[in-house]
């Protein structure tokens, strides 16, 4: 993980599927979790999801909050 990772998670939009458009850090658990069982897809998408599925399984969404505040979100 690169500490810049971060700071996307709470940026970057997923670019398509079922929750296109919606923060990667908005991303409900269960969608995470099939990306973990399926399979991330290949590319800096597919370790954002694989970081913020570990962070979401972890029960540590609130290391989020300083820079959504930060980012205004």
């Amino acid at each position: 993980m690169r500490p810049e990772d971060l700071e996307l998670l709470v940026t970057r939009e997923m670019p398509y599927g079922k929750h296109k458009g919606c923060l990667i850090a908005d991303l409900p658990g269960n969608y995470l979790n099939w990306f973990a069982r399926e399979g991330f897809p290949p590319g800096e998408i597919g370790r954002l999801l694989a970081l913020m599925q570990e962070i979401d399984h972890n029960g540590l969404k609130d290391i989020l909050k300083p820079l959504r505040q930060r980012s205004g979100l």
